[in-house]
């Protein structure tokens, strides 16, 4: 690979950290247990794997063995989505006293901002920016909207799925 190529993996993983980092930056300020740092590196890891993948690919078609390898760049994306998933899940906590679940919202954007970061590794840029502002909208105003909805509930309903 040559290093003109190189510099452009280096702006799609810059690029891909830097929406990775708006939707961490909404999940520092809900002090949620991953925030800006974990999903910025998720993101820009999700889109160098995707594109050392493609790397991978290219290089071992033009040995001298292309007609044996078998590539599936599917597997790729199985392997990052499994390996998110498997980081999301520790981010969830049940609690006992009051019955409530809490980290599911920060699993589900540690697995959003993964698909976000190979849709920028494959070239998918206004795509993932826009995919990017409307995780941004529903953590913040959706989240809001969810609160007051919850704060208008008749207290007994409340009582009732607290016990």
């Amino acid at each position: 690979m040559e290093l003109y190529p190189q510099w452009g993996v280096v702006w799609k993983v810059a690029f891909s950290i830097f929406l990775g980092g708006l939707i961490g930056l909404e999940r520092e300020w809900a002090s949620k247990p991953a925030g800006f740092r974990t999903h910025m590196l998720i993101s820009g890891a999700s889109t160098l794997f995707v594109i050392l993948g493609d790397i991978m690919i290219q290089q071992f078609s033009e040995t001298t063995i292309p007609d044996t390898l078998q590539t599936d760049p599917i597997r790729i994306m199985e392997a990052i989505i499994t390996g998110i998933s498997f980081l999301g899940a520790g981010t969830i906590i049940f609690k006992d006293q009051i019955n409530t679940v809490e980290g599911l919202t920060t699993a589900a954007s540690i697995l959003f901002v993964s698909g976000i970061g190979m849709a920028v590794a494959l070239n998918q840029f206004t795509l993932s920016f826009i995919l990017t502002l409307m995780v941004i909208i529903i953590l913040m105003v959706i989240g809001r909207i969810q609160n007051w909805i919850e704060g208008k509930k008749p207290a007994t309903f409340k009582e009732e799925n607290q016990q």
